[in-house]
């Protein structure tokens, strides 16, 4: 009883498909698959605006001297 069968599942697609019919989940499908290739190429674009803006690091130290010390309000 815990755990369910290849046979269970099966009877389960079956009344979902009796419920819902065949063209709207198609239709969930469809949608649900533009929602993830959405969100795919937002985060895609959202790293590529974050490398543009963002210096490159290259490895190299870069030392310097601070001449005078400035206070920020934050």
């Amino acid at each position: 009883m815990g755990s369910f069968s290849i046979w269970h599942w099966l009877i389960v697609l079956v009344i979902v498909m009796l419920v819902f019919g065949t063209k709207k989940l198609r239709n969930i499908g469809a949608d649900l698959g533009g929602a993830v290739r959405g969100f795919k190429d937002g985060v895609r674009e959202g790293g590529d605006k974050a490398a543009e803006g963002a210096p490159q690091v290259t490895g190299k130290t870069v030392e310097g001297e601070v001449k005078s010390k400035t206070e920020s309000k934050a």
